[in-house]
């Protein structure tokens, strides 16, 4: 059997994919220990983020090749700005912050950078270069999840809710969804446009490693 495209591009990001399940945020908070304040300082990056996200899909679906692709994300554009950000807006609510701070959040340069990364390649990239890009925050999250969930759960139930909705097997079918999405477009792509792909998949991948940094460092703009 074949080796699937997907598993290729985990491997050349293998150094940086491993790196995140070992970073103090994710430790942190898969022992409680993680200061409330750096994971405050991400619930807000986060939902700055997911605004973004949503425009990417919205490019994505505008993008696919084929109708049941278009349909799908569609459909998590909308559930991104309805359900997710409002289900982020109540999270939030449990470390205090409310929805008028949210909304007067300003990205720190790591999520502006990140945020800006995935907007343009979904615009300018090939649509398998754009799923290479959207790819690593679905898988990611999912993996470093259900390594957490595998291991003795925090004290704090927040930090327990954070785990299970990213662990769930709704989250890791989509996941895999999006998974089987790239296998698919990347099928038969010429060795230049794999290479767009593959440095797609690794450049979000780092982003991804450098997002959890920028919580922990609770980041700023230095001027």
């Amino acid at each position: 059997m074949a080796e699937r495209l997907t598993d290729k591009l985990r491997a050349a990001a293998s150094a940086v994919w491993d790196a995140q399940a070992e970073h103090p945020f994710i430790r942190g908070i898969g022992d409680g220990s993680l200061d409330v304040e750096r994971f405050k300082h991400w619930v807000r990056q986060d939902y700055l983020f997911l605004t973004d996200y949503a425009r990417m899909l919205s490019l994505a679906a505008a993008r696919a090749p084929d109708l049941d692709a278009m349909t799908r994300l569609a459909e998590l554009a909308h559930a991104t700005l309805t359900t997710e950000m409002s289900l982020h807006r109540a999270y939030a609510e449990e470390f205090g912050i409310s929805a008028e701070e949210l909304e007067r959040e300003r990205p720190a340069p790591t999520c502006r950078a990140y945020t800006d990364f995935l907007v343009r390649t979904a615009a300018t990239g090939s649509f398998p270069e754009l799923v290479g890009a959207l790819l690593p925050c679905m898988w990611g999250f999912s993996d470093v999840a259900q390594a957490l969930k595998r291991g003795a759960q925090p004290a704090d139930g927040r930090y327990r809710a954070w785990i299970d909705m990213y662990a769930s097997p709704e989250f890791a079918a989509l996941a895999g969804w999006c998974r089987e999405l790239l296998d698919r477009v990347g099928a038969g792509l010429p060795p230049s446009e794999l290479r767009a792909v593959e440095d797609a998949f690794v450049t979000s991948c780092r982003y991804e490693y450098l997002f959890w940094e920028m919580a922990w460092k609770r980041e700023a703009w230095p001027v």
